[in-house]
């Protein structure tokens, strides 16, 4: 069991006009400052949204004009340079007494706060506007200091790990690649009393016992194993406390605590063990949002929010107890549940439920393609997906290849694709097509291939129809289900066999 802090609390609520909600917790009397409405954050993210970033797959490249665009407003910094020879930039901001560090992909692959950052450079330097107090609190009473890609040369290739093929997040104590002797040495030289550690999670996290996907963690890492609690971990568990506050208004349900294990290797936990109150943010998945662009709203005001509440005090207010009270994560999502699907093969005829997952599959240049397969097949009873169908009374069949060969994927329609669906055809071959040409149609396209890859057991490609009564109602390519009778495109990517 957790060790609480012990301090005494006394919680108070305010009501107030509109969307207002405050939550106090303070020993003293105090002036008070006002917590930010949701309302507001959302203003001020859609008046600032950097613009220029409208997808996750970006470079170290295509940000280098968006800091120049802020070296005015910012102090800019080449800290060092990546295995590869990126240089790793920080940008600073604000004159006052506490010092915020806030670091972003160190993971390559993980930048969904990446493109908050830039929203929040847009609107700290703003002026002119209704957002005047929040902006001159945050310069006056704090010192940031962001660095908005640590790991530059994954990001190239939209991977995890560094050139050398390390976790980053493995390597604040050996410090074997550059990249992580300069956040660690950016911390030291900063001596960074808050930090703010920002990361994507995979989407299949749920918060635990619910079919809500936790569209956001949060965690204040451990510091050692026990997993205690002294002043410098309690400082990061109130501003997460603060931040959950906001997030339970816009996206109730959709927060979870991330699991606080202590990681001897890892930057946010010995960050907390060397003194810098460290507030873990991970991003989740949020249905109809494959590039994470809400869910980078939902950074930029839990961040700001965050930062306003160190710059007034407010976080002081809430009690460590309600940090404990957020729900962990869990890992039971799919995308794609099938319940009660009737399988007929060489081994009888039984039922079971089949778990999809979609995963995407990097091609390089920012591109990628989705590749669906069973996750696990059985009693699934305790699992949940973003898309759940009861199969009762329905029966899984194979499909086929269409007898005619077309001459190129251009010469294959939507409607095309799936008028042969409903014919039993779940795949298609074409004369030409370039080498792993993308698609985006509801069926499988081959040059060469001549059989489709599928299969009931767990790791087999999901390609398959459901039949009702002997007819053909919905067709399952590449793990997406298609209703034959009423379709409606999920956003397949796809590559030619």
């Amino acid at each position: 069991m957790e060790q609480l802090y012990k301090k005494r609390w006394s919680t108070i609520a305010v009501a107030s006009i509109g969307l207002s909600f405050c939550l106090f917790s303070c020993t003293q009397p105090q002036e008070r400052t006002k917590n930010l409405q949701p309302a507001v954050l959302e203003a001020a993210y859609e008046q600032y949204k950097e613009s220029a970033i409208t997808h996750r797959r970006f470079t170290h490249a295509d940000l280098q004009p968006l800091i120049e665009d802020h070296t005015e407003g910012f102090e800019v910094t080449a800290l060092g340079k990546s295995v590869e020879g990126r240089p790793i930039r920080q940008l600073a901001y604000g004159k006052g007494e506490t010092k915020v560090l806030l670091w972003s992909q160190m993971h390559g692959d993980e930048s969904t706060a990446t493109m908050a950052l830039f929203d929040l450079f847009n609107f700290l330097e703003g002026s002119g506007d209704d957002f005047g107090q929040i902006r001159k609190a945050i310069h006056d009473q704090l010192t940031l200091h962001f660095i908005p890609m640590v790991n530059p040369d994954g990001a190239e290739r939209f991977t995890r790990r560094n050139a050398y093929g390390i976790d980053l997040n493995r390597d604040a104590i050996k410090e074997v690649s550059p990249e992580a002797n300069i956040l660690k040495t950016a911390r030291e030289e900063f001596q960074a009393d808050i930090g703010f550690n920002l990361h994507d999670q995979q989407i299949y996290y749920n918060v635990e016992q619910t079919p809500k996907p936790a569209t956001i963690s949060v965690l204040a890492p451990a510091f050692n194993y026990k997993t205690e609690v002294n002043d410098v971990r309690a400082k990061a568990m109130q501003v997460i406390v603060g931040m959950n506050r906001v997030l339970q208004e816009v996206t109730p349900g959709q927060v979870g605590k991330y699991n606080d294990a202590f990681e001897p290797r890892a930057f946010g936990d010995n960050f907390q063990k060397w003194g810098t109150s460290t507030i873990l943010i991970e991003s989740g998945g949020y249905p109809g949002d494959p590039d994470k662009q809400y869910i980078r709203q939902l950074n930029f005001m839990i961040i700001l929010n965050a930062l306003y509440e160190i710059a007034t005090g407010n976080y002081e207010r809430y009690a460590v107890e309600d940090y404990f009270r957020i729900p962990d994560n869990d890992n039971m999502l799919m995308d794609l549940l099938l319940k009660n699907v009737t399988i007929d093969d060489s081994n009888g005829q039984y039922q079971l439920d089949l778990g999809i997952k979609r995963r995407n599959v990097e091609i390089g240049k920012g591109d990628f393609y989705v590749r669906g397969s069973l996750d696990d097949v059985g009693d699934l009873s305790v699992y949940y997906a973003y898309k759940e169908f009861d199969a009762s009374g329905m029966m899984l069949k194979k499909g086929k290849v269409a007898e005619e060969t077309l001459d190129s994927l251009s010469s294959i329609t939507p409607d095309m694709a799936l008028e042969l669906l409903r014919e039993g055809n779940l795949a298609v071959k074409v004369k030409h097509a370039p080498e792993e040409a993308l698609h985006e149609l509801p069926i499988l396209v081959f040059t060469d291939q001549d059989s489709i890859p599928g299969g009931t057991t767990t790791g087999s490609s999901a390609n398959f129809f459901l039949e009702s009564n002997g007819q053909l109602t919905h067709a399952v390519v590449n793990g997406y289900l298609i209703n034959l009778q009423k379709p409606v495109m999920e956003g397949l990517k796809q590559r030619v066999w």
